[in-house]
């Protein structure tokens, strides 16, 4: 016996997405996926609020997924709507759900940084097999989020305000791109983790886990060309090179990069490099799921 079907949509930094489901002998079974790289953290203006031209942007996706949700016969009551690091920030959130809303018709749920966290983890607990301790890094459009757990145990987790939109703006808006672009993103990454370098390291791990579409880029990339899906130093700094080597924002010659990832590739690239020799990663596998599968859970157990 199939359940009325529900839908978690979660309005990320960088991208928002939606999934449809029905549960299937207690689990949900996803029906339909949709997403659309909005870049909401581009937006930020230095007054702190979302500049109206993506603002606009970000409605236009959510009439889209309006219709798709009529399409799909979800009910407006059979829905979750989750918000994280942008809109939790920006001075004119209020404004944004306030004309989402009839759009929508349901509320947008902005969540905290630790609750962000937990639902990753969740998430990505439910879509990946694995056993042991996991460290679970989620890098997205303006927040990185670090868990620690051990099964359905979360030990550790943080939520830490560097992104790939947001670096891509600080420090890889400008072609020909240098080793020097690297290097402040890494310093930047080091400052950003501070104390909590220690507290990651300290607890350990077995294995590590990305969650994130910068890791998708490149395990996409990876399996496009028949190479292991592994993420490695090696692949990073090669990765690197190629990156360097590019002339402009497109970086068409990089053979299997999506070209919707490229804007932020770099961006993602240096953040990776930067956890990777400050967390001493020997290797690190895609999650089947994070933050959306996440709250379709939630939602799945709450309906």
């Amino acid at each position: 016996m199939t359940t009325p079907r529900y839908a978690a949509i979660t309005l990320g930094s960088n991208s928002f997405n939606m999934l449809v489901a029905e549960t299937k002998a207690d689990q949900p079974s996803i029906i339909a996926k949709y997403k659309r790289k909005v870049r909401l953290a581009e937006g930020i203006q230095q007054n702190g609020s979302l500049s109206e031209e993506v603002l606009l942007r970000g409605l236009d996706c959510l009439a889209m997924f309006a219709d798709m949700l009529d399409k799909e016969g979800v009910a407006r009551d059979s829905i979750a709507v989750i918000a994280t690091a942008t809109l939790r920030n920006i001075a004119n959130s209020d404004d944004f759900c306030r004309r989402a809303l009839p759009i929508l018709g349901h509320p947008i749920e902005i969540i905290t940084g630790m609750r962000e966290a937990e639902l990753i983890y969740q998430g990505m607990v439910a879509t990946t097999c694995g056993e042991g301790r996991r460290l679970v890094i989620d890098i997205g459009g303006a927040s990185t989020e670090f868990i620690i757990g051990d099964g359905d145990r979360v030990l550790l987790k943080n939520s830490l305000p560097m992104g790939c939109v947001t670096f891509n703006e600080q420090f890889f808006n400008s072609f020909p791109l240098q080793e020097l672009d690297f290097e402040n993103a890494k310093s930047q990454v080091k400052q950003t983790l501070g104390t909590h370098l220690k507290e990651l390291t300290s607890l350990g791990w077995h294995c590590v886990v990305g969650a994130s579409g910068s890791v998708q880029s490149v395990v996409e990339l990876l399996n496009h060309r028949n190479e292991s899906s592994c993420i490695t130093l090696a692949v990073l700094n090669s990765l690197k090179q190629e990156v360097l080597a590019q002339s402009d924002l497109s970086m068409t010659e990089i053979t299997g990069l999506n070209h919707e990832r490229a804007p932020t590739f770099a961006a993602g690239i240096s953040i990776l490099l930067a956890l990777f020799e400050l967390l001493n990663i020997e290797k690190l596998n895609l999650s089947g799921g994070a933050l959306r599968e996440g709250v379709l859970q939630t939602l799945a157990h709450r309906l």
